[in-house]
């Protein structure tokens, strides 16, 4: 075979943003509810799949505007999930950023195929779909706001 002839199936990509605000009241963290299947009902990290020919940092930024209606955020890279099992339509790699707001709260707004997005204090977080859960914690303890202890 020729590498003309062959043929690749390769994972979908995504992008999957933590965001904490660290304030008054303790930190929090943005979730969106997500309006369609897989996990519709469910709370998850913003995000989605990166469209084609689209950066990987302008995907995150546009992501999080279009599900939360949060601009200007300044994200950081932090390390990438692709567990063939991690999404039920199909093998996807999520990189996944964080960032970290202080000062004034900023008011979010579920849009686009999320119905709903809100602030989650750290100590009380709702089950999460895909694996949202795990990538909470391991970006939670890098950023210092969960001990290595906790779970």
């Amino acid at each position: 075979m020729t590498t003309e002839e062959a043929t690749f199936r390769n994972p979908a990509l995504t992008v999957d943003g933590v965001v904490v605000h660290d304030g008054q009241g303790g930190p929090a963290v943005l979730l969106i509810r997500r309006g369609l299947p897989p996990f519709a009902g469910s709370y998850a990290l913003p995000g989605g799949f990166v469209e084609y020919g689209e950066d990987i940092a302008d995907a995150i930024l546009r992501e999080i505007a279009e599900e939360t209606g949060l601009r200007g955020v300044a994200f950081t890279q932090f390390r990438a999930f692709g567990s063939p099992g991690r999404d039920p339509r199909g093998h996807t790699v999520s990189i996944v950023y964080t960032a970290v707001l202080r000062g004034e709260r900023p008011p979010v707004a579920g849009g686009d195929d999320a119905a709903e997005a809100r602030w989650f204090p750290v100590g009380n977080l709702p089950d999460l779909a895909f694996d949202h859960g795990e990538i909470l914690h391991q970006a939670l303890t890098a950023l210092s706001f969960l001990k290595e202890s906790e779970s």
